[in-house]
């Protein structure tokens, strides 16, 4: 999650507001070692608020330079996205 705020230049509190999550929980899931524990609602809401701001989830296994987790910025950001 913090990689992908960093790719979009967006603070905890943005993500927050676009994902309508607590900025508790997004603090909460970003601090987090290992698997992080969410509501899987919570946890949709803010994957498609990053999706839609034009970040891509690489999962394990999917193509990717080093077949790793991750995530990449798809070329164009949208433009009424914070």
């Amino acid at each position: 999650m913090k990689a992908a705020r960093a790719l979009l230049e967006m603070d905890q509190v943005a993500l927050a507001k676009v994902s309508d999550v607590s900025i508790a929980t997004i603090r909460r899931m970003e601090g987090s070692t290992g698997t992080v524990r969410a509501n899987v609602e919570s946890l949709m809401k803010i994957v498609g608020a990053l999706e839609e701001a034009g970040v891509v989830l690489i999962a394990e296994g999917s193509a990717s330079e080093d077949g790793g987790r991750g995530v990449r910025l798809r070329e164009k950001k949208l433009e009424n996205f914070p």
